[in-house]
């Protein structure tokens, strides 16, 4: 493992490592050599996606231990981060192989897919909601729980809003901030051939404009509106969470170096999120209060205080340390080059553990398509449930039979990838 960088890429033959070289396209007959895909990055971002589905459905039980309850950062610091370093492998080498121009066409293609996305997922949930309350016969409005009543009573308005982006409803927002993230890599890669320092810098102003308590500025940073009769702003402000995904690019590209294999540091890290729960988890803050009322009373006023610190919405200092800690016990866990991802044996539990492995990888290698189809499977869930008693076994088979549909759906989606129609019989 001390020969690794979380999640790294390879040493030799890299394209993102060429890309960290040179931004120029290799000479002529010059190739990259295949980009081995690291089992660590789609195991947990497969991860993320049982998390995020589970997290969007409506009153489900199951929430209440998701990491977001133990601390300032959740699996949407996984997505972003995971999805940083995948576009390392697949915008990085294109950048390297073909040059600036044609890297920024391969990233505006990208941007394209996740905006029809983006947009595809909220008419089909406006509609269905729509067809929930209109043949449903509920006693509660559907339309209403994504709070969408001003798209349907003033479309003409709200419907340019969708497609410039100046309309973002809070369960939307995730991709359009992907999206705008996504936009900034041509700037981030023209920089790189100034140095590293240049990408740094651009990142970390960047990111300083979304957060400027940090330099005693005030609290209102840039942001973006999401909506035209408010000032509600994106809930995922970009130009804060894109220092987390470059980071994960960074690390990909190696561009970051490898952090030490060190007891010391697992343990700082360790502590630093067991200690960090009372101030980041209201669950876990309420059991500490329970059980010792004065601590409780002693750390209350630190949830005013650090406010902005763990804010989610322009990504606040301690979410990304909260983050950095996390990750970096998780690379430990993982092993050399994710080794301890690897089913080994021919034991019963063995071949459990390997189809575990195999399932959650193959969620995490379909991240768009399954993100979009759990985002939508969420609401659906939520209205089945809300015709039960949302008992612990009711809400147990809902989220199981969630995680079931998306392993479905991440093997339809990886079949009509590989267009089994071309193959020659």
């Amino acid at each position: 493992m001390a020969d690794v960088a979380p999640f790294p890429a390879p040493d030799k033959g890299s394209a993102s490592r060429a890309a960290a070289n040179t931004m120029s396209a290799p000479p002529d007959g010059a190739a990259a050599l295949p980009r081995p895909r690291d089992p660590r990055l789609d195991f947990y971002r497969g991860i993320a996606m049982f998390i995020i589905l589970c997290a969007h459905i409506p009153g489900n039980r199951w929430t209440g231990w998701i990491p977001a309850r133990f601390g300032f950062s959740d699996a949407t610091e996984i997505f972003v981060f995971c999805s940083g370093m995948a576009s390392a492998i697949a915008f990085g080498g294109s950048f390297a192989r073909h040059g600036w121009w044609l890297g920024t066409a391969r990233v505006a293609y990208r941007c394209w897919q996740v905006f029809w996305a983006h947009i595809g997922l909220f008419f089909f949930l406006a509609m269905s909601m729509a067809a929930l309350d209109l043949y449903g016969g509920f006693d509660k409005s559907y339309i209403g729980s994504l709070n969408l009543h001003r798209f349907f009573s003033n479309t003409t308005q709200q419907i340019v809003g969708i497609f410039t982006l100046t309309y973002v409803p809070n369960y939307f927002d995730i991709l359009p901030m992907y999206l705008v993230v996504l936009a900034l890599m041509p700037a981030v890669m023209g920089l790189r051939k100034a140095g590293l320092w240049a990408v740094a810098g651009f990142s970390i102003a960047l990111w300083l404009l979304a957060n400027p308590y940090i330099l005693g500025l005030g609290p209102n940073g840039v942001s973006l509106p999401a909506e035209p009769w408010s000032d509600r702003e994106w809930f995922f402000n970009p130009f804060g969470w894109q220092l987390l995904f470059f980071t994960g690019f960074a690390f990909m590209a190696g561009w970051l170096p490898k952090p030490p294999v060190s007891r010391t540091l697992a343990v700082i890290a360790a502590a630093f999120l067991i200690l960090s729960m009372p101030f980041g988890s209201w669950k876990v803050f309420s059991w500490l209060n329970a059980a010792a009322p004065d601590l409780g009373e002693a750390i209350r006023p630190a949830w005013t205080i650090t406010d902005e610190w763990r804010e989610k919405t322009d990504f606040g200092l301690l979410r990304y340390m909260h983050f950095l800690s996390l990750a970096y016990l998780a690379w430990l866990v993982a092993g050399e080059n994710g080794q301890n991802l690897v089913a080994r044996g021919t034991s019963a539990l063995s071949r459990l553990w390997g189809l575990v492995i195999a399932l959650i990888t193959k969620v995490g290698q379909q991240s768009l398509a399954i993100f979009v189809f759990s985002m939508a499977l969420a609401r659906f869930i939520g209205a089945a449930l809300d015709q039960t008693d949302r008992g612990i076994l009711v809400t147990a088979a809902a989220n199981l039979a969630g995680f079931a549909l998306i392993i479905g759906c991440a093997y339809g989606a990886a079949w009509f990838k590989s267009q089994p129609w071309r193959r020659k019989r």
